[in-house]
């Protein structure tokens, strides 16, 4: 639908489309990351995390499955990979994706799930519009991460405690205010280097709160 939709636009109204992408995920960022107890735990988690996703080279792994997957399909979209990449870290970072999906794989109640794909379903429609096809190959992405916290529900559900949740979509939050900045092109992060921070904000919070 979004590629039909955006076939239609002029590069001008894709352009505005765009930025109002970009402020929409800012708000979502920063709404997620006013969750905090103490920005000292984001700092660290951040500053670690990115530490961490430089030298593992995890946006480099994430442009290259994107590249991969546009060889595969044989497109020709300039922005398969931005929209592979962008829409893949907005759908699977924050909290309906931790909660949902443990609470399916703990009890079997998938209705956080239903309730987050019907909005990233509105979502992807509005990516793809500007960014093109790239943007339904991060269903392989939501489907990995997601499957796996289903399937690892029992043993993740510690994460659902406040103290633990709150610094992990609160740390999730700043990643996506990175996204934002980009689809703004205010400045070009490499959020992608700051998903092993997610672990950390979790490690720091077991050790500190």
């Amino acid at each position: 639908m979004g590629l039909l939709i955006g076939a239609r636009f002029s590069e001008k109204i894709r352009s505005i489309v765009m930025h109002a992408l970009g402020l929409s995920t800012l708000l979502i960022g920063f709404e997620m990351a006013l969750k905090t107890d103490n920005i000292l735990f984001v700092i660290g988690s951040l500053a670690l995390g990115g530490i961490i996703g430089e030298l593992l080279k995890v946006e480099e792994g994430l442009e290259s499955l994107g590249e991969f997957l546009k060889r595969k399909v044989k497109s020709r979209s300039g922005n398969f990979v931005l929209g592979f990449v962008t829409s893949s870290l907005v759908f699977c970072i924050g909290p309906m994706t931790v909660v949902g999906s443990i609470q399916d794989g703990v009890s079997g109640d998938a209705s956080v799930l239903y309730a987050k794909s019907l909005l990233d379903g509105f979502a992807s429609i509005v990516f793809a519009s500007s960014l093109g096809i790239g943007v339904i190959f991060s269903a392989l992405t939501v489907l990995i991460f997601q499957g796996g916290l289903t399937l690892l529900g029992g043993k993740l559900s510690f994460l659902l405690r406040p103290e633990i949740l709150d610094e992990l979509i609160a740390t999730g939050g700043l990643i996506i205010v990175g996204i934002g900045f980009y689809l703004l092109g205010i400045k070009r992060i490499k959020v992608g280097n700051f998903l092993p921070a997610l672990a950390v904000a979790v490690v720091l919070a077991l050790l500190f709160k």
